[in-house]
């Protein structure tokens, strides 16, 4: 129980003293009351990104007097057998799916609202993106709206975003021996990001890190193969193609990442491709058509919850250094997937901290064995 209650209370430092020790007190009775329910010099991070922080700026609270606006958009047929809307009351699909009203923590500065299941506890802001699931940041397509009083969540993010997370972990009927394919980002001219300590190379940190955790893996039942095995330089089309061709069931692309000159930015970050109609997290500048349909996004559900799954993994070894689970559209070693597939920034080389340690090779033998715990073979046949 407390370990739900400092989860949940993760993104209050945003708010006074007096109001973080009030909020914790009314969270702590809501958990009480049990309510179940340079090769080529290149300055930038190519062919994927350089990181340049993208957070939506909370608005003020929307007022509007107006009822949620109908659409076509349907929900799961578990949850949301009701009339299709846009955005609908948090608190009727609560009530629909089960579970208890959302607790209002807070009406400043954000109407902040918790809602504690069995699977997760969900914390949100109205009229901000950034919530957190189980204490982990998540982004929303769409900041919940506050209407009447009361938090309204977008359609999308209801069936796209909230029930697989409910849903609970990633499951896919494995053969005896299923197959993952990882992808060490960059290779060979394509160097990534350089380290701000030791003046090596992203390409360099990714190879090691996907040795590593080949060799943990292998053990555990997985067929394990890696789309480079030396420094070349692989188009992301190809390294799409060998998934394809390994007839994989998983695949996983390891990165870490830059921020350029901003020395201080660091942490974890996880990607998996934008459902279609939603706005993705970030776009560095890429065209973000939400109207797109891409083949992987026939696996939306299952890329949400294996990126939760490796994300919270990892988080216990950088030292909860969050920085979210994300989405994004412009990601093409993504976009044609045939199967579930994330991308995972382990860290940032721009940051001398963190380019210490991932230097390390103790310490990238540990973001191995996070991964490895993640990918627990038994676990995903329960």
């Amino acid at each position: 129980m407390q370990r739900r209650a400092q989860n949940l209370c993760v993104c209050f430092g945003t708010l006074s003293n007096a109001v973080q020790i009030l909020l914790t007190l009314a969270l702590f009775v809501l958990l009480l009351a049990g309510c179940q329910s340079t090769p080529k010099n290149r300055a930038h991070h190519l062919p994927d990104w350089q990181s340049a922080e993208v957070i939506p700026t909370p608005a003020a609270v929307p007022q509007l007097t107006v009822s949620a606006p109908a659409a076509t958009l349907l929900f799961s047929e578990t949850v949301t057998n009701q009339s299709a809307e846009t955005w609908v009351p948090f608190n009727r699909w609560c009530k629909t799916a089960g579970f208890c009203p959302p607790a209002c923590l807070a009406f400043t500065p954000l109407p902040t609202y918790a809602l504690t299941t069995a699977p997760g506890n969900l914390l949100f802001p109205a009229g901000s993106q950034v919530a957190h699931w189980d204490g982990i940041e998540l982004r929303l397509g769409f900041a919940p709206q506050w209407i009447d009083r009361q938090p309204y969540i977008h359609a999308l993010d209801l069936r796209k975003t909230l029930e697989p997370l409910m849903a609970g972990d990633c499951h896919f009927s494995p053969r005896a021996a299923p197959v993952l394919v990882l992808d060490p980002g960059h290779g060979g001219e394509d160097a990534g990001a350089r380290s701000a300590v030791e003046r090596g190379w992203e390409k360099q940190f990714t190879l090691d890190w996907a040795r590593r955790l080949q060799n943990l893996l292998v053990t555990n039942g997985w067929q394990v193969f890696l789309t480079r095995t030396d420094d070349r330089e692989l188009a992301l089309s190809n390294r799409v193609a060998f998934a394809e061709d390994h007839h994989a069931d998983l695949f996983l692309s390891l990165h870490f990442n830059s921020a350029g000159t901003n020395t201080t930015q660091a942490g974890l970050e996880t990607y998996c491709l934008t459902p279609f109609g939603m706005p993705s997290t970030i776009t560095r500048g890429y065209l973000d058509d939400p109207t797109l349909t891409f083949p992987n996004n026939a696996f939306d559900p299952q890329n949400l919850q294996l990126a939760f799954r490796l994300h919270r993994t990892l988080l216990e070894v950088n030292g909860h250094l969050d920085r979210g689970v994300r989405r994004a559209r412009f990601l093409s070693v993504l976009r044609t997937q045939q199967r579930p597939a994330i991308l995972i920034e382990g860290g940032y080389l721009s940051n001398p901290r963190e380019a210490r340690r991932i230097a390390d090779p103790a310490y990238r033998q540990k973001l191995a064995k996070a991964v490895a715990q993640g990918l627990a073979i038994e676990s995903f046949r329960d």
